[in-house]
């Protein structure tokens, strides 16, 4: 599983998607949690705006990443 690094204290789910290299475009993003495709914490979820928080883990196509917290 990757860590991904946040300097904030939440990230919205798209724009995580695309940070983290999960999707190529935030368009790909919108529609990938719109169709189900992503999961937060182990549930799916089709809220693009929810704010994910350091300890969160967001799979996408069997790729996994962890939000940490950054200094």
């Amino acid at each position: 599983m990757e860590r991904v690094i946040i300097h904030t204290p939440f990230i919205k789910l798209d724009a995580l998607l695309k940070y983290a290299g999960l999707c190529e475009t935030g368009g790909e993003a919108k529609e990938r949690v719109q169709a189900g495709e992503v999961k937060v914490n182990g549930e799916v979820c089709t809220m693009r705006g929810k704010k994910c928080v350091p300890g969160d883990t967001v799979e996408v196509d069997g790729r996994a990443v962890q939000i940490a917290e950054g200094q």
